[in-house]
């Protein structure tokens, strides 16, 4: 069974081919790419869309999604194969599930969990810390617990953009980025609670030395520098270690600031 997760930064955008300015392909587009890595489950963040502005359809797949109220504002969706036994939208938090940011389809064997973490966003004040961290650090906590009675019932796969990139090794400059949103010490530190509670980053379980990026900057030419950040992920229930094949990020794929990632599991 192969999963992928994909930030699109904005799908109706994503979906157009891009060339460069010599005319050369840039992305070939997001139904292009989709057919071509053939998923039995696509998963979507930060789509910016809201009901009705984008039809798009794939034959042999349904669809489900979670649009944030705010208008071109965040969201996640899930193109499935398989027909799931329940879809749930949010967290059951009112507090959090204005911003679509959290899909959930209950499997037979599993769940899995679309998800779209909320970005701390930079400090106020130079030297300061991300003027949203106390909201993601009470986002993390809750969307922790739900994960946690989720993986009561049966193992639980999430996966998308969790903004953070966890340890050194994820991130270019490590030694400038310690107050930066995504590396703040309480950020990591709440990845590594997750981490110690049950579950596995997937790509780092088959990949513990690779130096692999999913996010770069559209400034500073950050990817033609391949200057960026490991910022999403697939994470799984532990029990579910055993069943993990493979685990890649598609570097090679363009038309978003991020790339996709993968998983294969024997499920």
């Amino acid at each position: 069974m192969k999963l992928v997760s994909w930030n699109v930064n904005g799908l109706r955008a994503c979906v157009k081919p891009k060339t460069d300015d010599e005319g050369n392909v840039k992305s070939k587009g997001f139904e292009t790419y989709f057919n071509e890595l053939d998923a039995d489950f696509f998963c979507l963040n930060e789509t910016k869309l809201q009901e009705g502005q984008l039809d798009l359809e794939f034959l042999g797949y349904e669809s489900y999604w979670n649009y944030a109220e705010k208008k071109g504002y965040s969201g996640v969706a899930i193109y499935t194969k398989h027909h799931p036994l329940k879809v749930s939208k949010g967290i059951g938090i009112d507090e959090h599930d204005h911003e679509g940011r959290v899909l959930t389809l209950e499997m037979e064997d599993f769940y899995l969990v679309s998800v779209y973490t909320p970005n701390s966003q930079e400090a106020l004040e130079k030297g300061g810390l991300p003027k949203r961290l106390d909201y993601r650090m009470k986002w993390e906590t809750d969307f922790q617990n739900y994960l946690h009675e989720l993986d009561k019932k049966k193992p639980v796969i999430v996966c998308g953009d969790m903004n953070v990139a966890h340890e050194e090794i994820d991130i270019k400059n490590p030694k400038t980025n310690h107050k930066s949103a995504g590396f703040t010490d309480a950020e990591r530190e709440k990845m590594t609670t997750l981490l110690n509670s049950g579950f596995i980053d997937t790509f780092r379980t088959l990949h513990p030395d690779e130096v692999t990026y999913s996010w770069w900057s559209y400034r500073f030419q950050s990817r033609e520098k391949n200057a960026g950040w490991r910022i999403d992920y697939f994470l799984i229930s532990e029990r579910l270690r055993d069943k993990l094949q493979t685990a890649s990020i598609h570097t090679e794929i363009f038309g978003s600031d991020h790339c996709p990632v993968e998983i294969t599991l024997s499920i």
